[in-house]
């Protein structure tokens, strides 16, 4: 005789078979010994990925730090500041690299295809570079003025027709300020070429004419003696201003030069301070020669 199956003990049947088949998946899944190694071992890439990359931001700072100090007690006048932004500038560009490189790094572990990402990255990076072309080159050339030391605030510097003093250094723009009170903002891409009057002493020229009917070793004595009194009260100069003696005559007169080193900076008030000096001196000649003419 035939009896029909109940038809609600055939789904349980089914629902058993279901449930002991998760059960075998989930048990499967927990014993799976390959899988476990893999899982194990990418951890342990993930982590050593990190920790290499943390390593190596540290040691990259400690060498930027110890470069830019050597750097800093290398030059006498100095403002610090200017060492502090390339350091910074220089650790975050690492920072973000070697995170930029380590996120890739943690995406390939997990799967992620990069080769999208680095398509897409590369487009949006070439139109930012298309787009920003000056500002790029102006910080590029700021990040090498102030690496190179090329030149420090305070300085007088002339690159192409303006020439100043050296207010501000930024990666952008450097300020300068001229003796008459402008200031000159230049975007540093357009620095292509820079003379620096405060880097080394500078010397002060000066030429003195003379009448022809002036003796010339009276006047040298005069001039030496007077340059003499220059140095007992200035601080600027080097050493005693040098004599030189005739630089050009004529059928009138007759041109005696001198020159004297000076401190950076100093050239003009040391030119303008030989010339008192050297007038100063000859006037007391002449009034001491006119009161003895004079009989007094």
């Amino acid at each position: 005789m035939y009896f029909p199956l109940n038809n609600s003990d055939g789904a349980a049947d089914q629902a058993f078979k279901g449930v002991m088949t998760l059960k075998d998946k989930i048990w499967n899944w927990f014993t799976d010994v390959d899988m476990w190694e893999k899982l194990m071992f990418s951890c342990l890439r993930i982590i050593l990925i990190m920790v290499i990359t943390r390593l190596f931001i540290r040691i990259v700072f400690k060498f930027i730090d110890h470069s830019l100090e050597r750097h800093e007690e290398s030059r006498i006048n100095l403002n610090p500041r200017r060492f502090v932004t390339v350091g910074a500038l220089l650790k975050n560009i690492i920072t973000i690299t070697s995170n930029f490189i380590m996120i890739m790094l943690l995406l390939q572990e997990f799967g992620v295809n990069l080769a999208p990402l680095l398509a897409g990255a590369g487009v949006i990076g070439l139109a930012v570079g298309f787009g920003a072309q000056s500002l790029v080159k102006d910080v590029i050339t700021g990040f090498f003025i102030i690496l190179e030391d090329q030149f420090a605030v305070g300085d007088v510097i002339q690159t192409g027709t303006l020439k100043g003093t050296v207010e501000i250094i930024g990666l952008r723009t450097t300020r300068l300020v001229s003796w008459t009170g402008e200031v000159h903002i230049i975007p540093n891409g357009m620095i292509t070429n820079v003379t620096n009057y405060s880097l080394n002493n500078a010397l002060a020229v000066v030429d003195i004419p003379f009448s022809n009917q002036k003796k010339l070793d009276d006047s040298l004595a005069v001039l030496r003696k007077s340059m003499q009194e220059l140095k007992d009260s200035s601080e600027a100069m080097v050493s005693v201003p040098n004599v030189l003696g005739i630089q050009s005559i004529t059928s009138s007169e007759y041109v005696v030069r001198i020159i004297a080193e000076t401190l950076p900076g100093n050239r003009a008030d040391l030119e303008r301070q030989i010339q008192t000096y050297a007038k100063e001196a000859l006037e007391e000649v002449e009034a001491r020669q006119l009161s003895e003419a004079n009989g007094g």
